[in-house]
């Protein structure tokens, strides 16, 4: 079961870090798969289908400029 987390504040309130707060406690790994749901629910609406994200990308060759 999900668990919900509710917090009432005033739209731009300078001392709100209710969001930051809440995925510093999640983990990197909780911040990863939301990305990866968001991004593959954004190739779901551009592209009609969401198989494989398009990000995921082999690096060949890395070179400084």
């Amino acid at each position: 079961m999900s668990e919900f987390v509710e917090a009432f504040r005033k739209l731009g309130d300078p001392e709100d870090r209710f969001d930051i707060d809440y995925w510093q406690k999640q983990g990197p790994e909780a911040i990863f798969e939301a990305a990866l749901g968001l991004i593959m629910d954004a190739q779901l609406l551009k592209e009609g289908h969401a198989d494989e994200p398009r990000l995921q990308r082999t690096v060949e060759h890395f070179q400084r400029l």
